[in-house]
């Protein structure tokens, strides 16, 4: 069945990643509609939202990233505010990859914990990084090979490092709040049970 309108497609969300949309505040409209298009008709496992501002000299910049499990597939969304030339109108971009489950490579929760000596049992610290590889794209750096010895000038060729392109996002509890980081802890869990692979992997 066709969905008949974008207030239908987001409708289609669950209730909760719908709410989280709307607190990451960043055209929840927009991104909304994005990510019920991408995830389509595919029932939904776990979504997570992280929102990001940054600061340059003359501007504020806003980023949000929705992550979704469906049945098979890890949707990524992209939305942020595209830099377009002064004075006009403002702009924002949304982009959606789909990624199959069995390509997900990776899932790495890095806990940050202050005061380790008196951390408490159960609680995870309260700041954690949440990264995601898939291999989809790879970035190769390649640079002029060195033998270690300052004083040689020989020709030693190149040497070059393949990366595969992920995704990693920061979140702290006195940032994003004790929710939000243990939203993101509850994604990680979900998604490694669906791709099979153990959280730090």
């Amino acid at each position: 069945m066709r969905r008949s309108s974008s207030t239908s497609a987001r409708g289609s969300l669950p209730a909760d990643l719908l709410s989280s949309i709307e607190r990451a505040g960043y055209y929840p409209a927009l991104v909304g509609d994005v990510v019920a298009h991408a995830v389509g008709a595919r029932p939904v496992h776990a979504g997570f939202v992280h929102q990001e501002t940054t600061f340059d000299r003359d501007a504020v910049r806003r980023h949000v990233t929705v992550l979704v499990v469906t049945d098979g597939t890890l949707v990524i969304v992209h939305a942020d505010d595209d830099e377009g030339d002064s004075g006009e109108e403002d702009v924002a971009t949304a982009t959606s990859e789909s990624v199959p489950l069995g390509a997900v490579r990776g899932v790495m929760v890095t806990h940050v914990v202050p005061d380790p000596s008196n951390y408490v049992p159960g609680s995870l610290g309260r700041e954690v990084t949440l990264t995601l590889g898939w291999g989809t794209v790879s970035r190769i750096d390649v640079g002029p090979a060195t033998c270690g010895d300052p004083s040689c000038d020989a020709d030693h060729g190149y040497d070059g490092t393949i990366s595969a392109d992920d995704i990693s996002l920061r979140v702290s509890a006195d940032a994003d709040g004790p929710a939000v980081v243990g939203s993101a802890l509850a994604f990680a869990e979900v998604l490694s049970a669906a791709t099979g692979l153990p959280v730090g992997q």
